[in-house]
């Protein structure tokens, strides 16, 4: 693609509500889509797709709830190519500030015969028709050519022309089933955009499935083929395999923005939030090794990668975790990290040691990561606490009871003075009661964020992992716990956070009194 001095805007499209929402387990209420479309909003998504009127009682009280709210961001629709669905989409935008009818139709030989079983005449016809009906509703509307990259050039192009004149702002030629290449589609869009009449006149919009993993690269592609709006969803959810992710395509298109030629208005900041937001809100997380949003994305273990990221966080990074939204890149310890890498995490809990001290507890660091994977910080400083005075809660015992209709903890931990502390609480589950438990034990309150359980491993040697993110003072902590006992390493996590937050509290303590003195 040739750049140029003012990079193109793209417009994002988000269709999380809509095509996202279908994908099994993603259903959201329309209380939960108003909270998603606020997050939206706030990202700076130019186009949100709402729902499916014609389809739900459910969509339909969504669109209004958001319409009622949302005010300066374009609020979209779906709706086939039939009258009773384009007046139940008008009235769904009803009182809209910006509505948008998004009017679909197959277009592909193969959907023609067996979908809709009607011939090219027939669905050209519906085209100037549907298009025409929802211009007499709103001004903003736009046709997609359903399988769009699986039909004839020749009928393609009548399509859009039709769409064109009948009055659609918008074109958009999906990929519906992840088939084509990112050759393929950038040669569509360059010769429909440059042969059709009216092309020119209009946006083109690009919508990509992600069937054989192409949907962010083919969206890349139609935009170098004058695509200028995506289509995509926050963390790639959508039927089947999903849709392009938002956060690739976006991220994409700003650290290569010198190559692509191109921008979005989005605030790269708010990804990371709105990512895990959307999977507090179905329930569905991301993997960890997903790109931008995923906890490893920016995560490094390889002594070698660690050693050059102490060095100069370019040699293994093309892009700033703040300006995604993390606070951080990380330092994953395992069998992989070097000295100084550990030196570096030491020094972020507190410790600065000497060359012998730092020989010892290396050798003790090593040998542990025969026995698990990662290292956690609480794993850390239980090694130093083999041979040195240090500040931290440790579980002693536990019991957990789940009878009647309050579940009831109680903990014994040691805490930082080597005494004794025991508490019990009561929650509306096992969980809920442990982690009242440990805050009344530890005088530390945490808000839980999230909170979730895997095994790591497999048969007799698994083990069960717990992750939770937890706010406390404003600010948001990660913590895990590693045990076969799934409730202990839930407490483990939670008194990974609160040893950390621990530590860090009783630091600056001793540096404002060493400033004093």
């Amino acid at each position: 693609m040739p750049v140029t001095a003012t990079p193109a805007q793209v417009r994002i499209f988000d269709t999380t509500l809509r095509d996202g929402e279908q994908s099994p387990g993603c259903s959201m209420s329309p209380s939960q889509k108003l909270v998603m479309a606020r997050a939206l909003a706030e990202l700076g998504v130019d186009v949100i797709e709402t729902g499916f009127p014609a389809s739900s009682q459910s969509d339909r009280e969504a669109a209004a709830l958001i319409s009622r709210e949302l005010r300066d961001t374009t609020l979209c629709v779906l709706s086939r190519c039939l009258p009773g669905d384009i007046e139940a989409s008008a009235r769904a935008l009803d009182g809209t500030a910006r509505p948008r009818i998004h009017l679909f139709l197959s277009t592909s030989p193969l959907h023609r015969e067996h979908k809709l079983r009607m011939s090219r005449e027939q669905v050209l016809e519906a085209v100037a028709r549907s298009v025409a009906a929802a211009r007499g509703f709103v001004d903003d509307v736009e046709f997609s050519a359903e399988d769009a990259l699986r039909t004839e050039e020749d009928f393609l192009a009548e399509v859009i022309a039709t769409a064109i004149a009948s009055g659609a702002g918008t074109i958009n030629l999906p990929d519906t089933v992840g088939y084509t290449t990112p050759t393929e589609i950038r040669g569509l869009f360059e010769r429909m955009i440059a042969n059709v009449p009216g092309a020119r006149g209009v946006i083109f919009s690009t919508h990509c499935h992600n069937d054989l993993g192409l949907a962010v690269a083919n969206s890349l592609a139609a935009i170098e083929g004058g695509a200028r709006q995506v289509e995509c969803s926050v963390n790639g959810i959508g039927e089947r395999a999903g849709n392009a992710a938002l956060e690739e395509v976006v991220m994409s298109l700003k650290v290569r923005g010198a190559y692509f030629g191109a921008d979005t208005r989005i605030d790269t900041n708010r990804i990371v939030p709105t990512s895990q937001l959307l999977q507090r809100l179905v329930g569905m997380p991301v993997q960890r090794n997903k790109a931008v949003v995923g906890a490893n994305a920016f995560a490094h273990e390889a002594g070698i990668h660690q050693h050059g990221m102490l060095r100069h966080r370019g040699t293994y990074e093309i892009m700033r975790p703040e300006d995604v939204g993390w606070p951080s890149s990380q330092m994953v310890l395992g069998r992989h990290s070097g000295r100084a890498a550990v030196e570096q995490r030491l020094r972020a809990l507190g410790y600065l040691l000497e060359e012998s001290e730092l020989d010892l507890v290396f050798a003790s660091f090593k040998a542990l990561c025969e026995k698990q994977r990662v290292v956690h910080d609480n794993d850390l400083q239980t090694l130093m606490q083999d041979g040195a005075d240090s500040e931290g809660y440790r579980l002693s015992s536990m019991t957990v009871s789940d009878a009647g209709h309050r579940a009831r903890a109680t903990v014994e931990l040691s805490d930082p003075d080597g005494d004794r502390v025991f508490e019990t609480a009561e929650g509306d589950g096992p969980v809920d009661a442990l982690f009242a438990a440990l805050a009344m034990a530890t005088g530390v309150d945490l808000v839980l964020e999230s909170y979730q359980v895997h095994s790591v491993g497999l048969g007799r040697d698994a083990r069960g992992e717990a992750n939770l993110s937890v706010r406390y003072e404003g600010a948001e902590y990660d913590g895990t716990g590693t045990s076969k006992d799934i409730i202990e390493a839930s407490a483990l996590a939670w008194l990974d956070v609160a040893n950390r937050l621990l530590r860090q509290r009783n630091g600056t303590k001793a540096k404002s009194e060493m400033a004093e003195a």
